[in-house]
């Protein structure tokens, strides 16, 4: 009879530890062990995640789910979810904007940060520079005319009225830099002038009161033919020449353009933590940078690393610089006012 009891009170005990296990694993998803997982939010373009993010899952053989939007839409998600994370990573956004967001992101410094270009090395802790992006205009070659554009000050021709493709400031981070670099331009270096800001309010009115869904519908408007000129990056827009598949060219404001670090960061709480550093480490690295370089649209951070030749040299662009500083203190105010100059016309 003892030996019964015994028995039957084995079997209910290893019953008992199975249920709770398995009620333990259905609570987070996900079975204990290591994660062969990766969730990544990026508003990079197609090109940069379609080549990146194979090589990683090639070199580590963890498996990644790519959520694409507009970095504002992604950092609004990362904010709802900080209970409850979803993503591991946010590929690819501005530095600013990570910036401030830096409480949505983890401690993390990668061991490759140190052969990154010093002044973009990682001095937070936890937002990790690797590219260079800058603003353009795109412009539609066959549509164009006998406009002349080499600045934003041909943009408000009166020929172009309705016909220029430019995302709300407000949300998107490349339409938020084009009109901060509209300030600087045309503001005397200062983003109060009352110069910039007339500028800003006559470009609006070119507008004619369309404004883009998103930084990616900028630039495929333009080379479908649908808008003759638009305010990107310069990746997106150098693809297109790259690869003959739209008949458009790039315009480097005469002015001045802005030439910023693009991001990435771990989001607090990573449920994938070690994969999400893996991933970081790997973007920095040699390979992924050198491919940066030589196949595609951006300007690598890493030290001794080329970019491609059917990029216009640095040297022959003028730049001006952002004043960092001020922009992550008065971002609000400067998208207050452009909304309110907006809505005003």
């Amino acid at each position: 009879m003892k030996n019964l009891m015994k028995t039957v009170f084995l079997v209910t005990l290893v019953a008992l530890i199975g249920i709770t296990g398995a009620f333990a694993q259905g609570q987070t998803g996900k079975a204990s062990g290591p994660s062969n997982e990766l969730i990544i939010y990026s508003p990079n373009s197609e090109l940069l995640i379609s080549t990146l993010v194979p090589m990683f899952e090639k070199e580590t053989g963890i498996k990644c789910e790519i959520i694409s939007a507009g970095t504002g839409e992604l950092l609004k998600r990362i904010e709802s979810e900080k209970n409850a994370p979803y993503a591991d990573v946010l590929f690819g956004g501005t530095y600013n904007a990570h910036l401030q967001n830096i409480e949505s992101f983890a401690q993390y410094v990668s061991p490759n940060d140190k052969a990154l270009i010093a002044q973009y090395q990682n001095k937070t802790g936890r937002i990790t520079s690797y590219v260079l992006d800058g603003n353009v205009i795109l412009v539609n070659t066959n549509l164009i005319g006998d406009i002349k554009i080499e600045g934003y000050e041909d943009l408000l021709h009166p020929a172009l009225k309705g016909k220029i493709a430019h995302a709300d400031a407000a949300s998107s981070s490349s339409a938020f830099n084009h009109v901060a670099n509209m300030l600087l331009n045309f503001g005397n270096g200062n983003y109060e002038d009352p110069a910039g800001w007339e500028f800003v309010r006559k470009f609006l009115i070119n507008l004619n009161g369309k404004i883009a869904s998103g930084s990616g519908a900028v630039h495929r408007s333009v080379a479908d033919g649908e808008y003759v000129v638009g305010l990107t990056w310069e990746d997106p827009a150098v693809d297109y020449i790259r690869n003959g598949i739209a008949p458009v060219k790039v315009v480097h404001p005469k002015k001045g353009a802005q030439y910023a670090p693009s991001a990435t960061a771990i989001v607090k709480g990573a449920p994938n933590l070690d994969n999400a550093k893996k991933f970081v480490d790997f973007i920095l690295s040699e390979k992924a940078q050198s491919a940066i370089g030589l196949n595609l649209n951006n300007r690598p951070l890493r030290v001794g690393i080329p970019s491609a030749d059917y990029m216009t040299p640095i040297e022959d662009i003028k730049l001006v610089s952002e004043d960092t500083e001020y922009i992550l203190k008065h971002k609000q105010e400067i998208v207050d006012r452009y909304i309110d100059t907006l809505t005003s016309i």
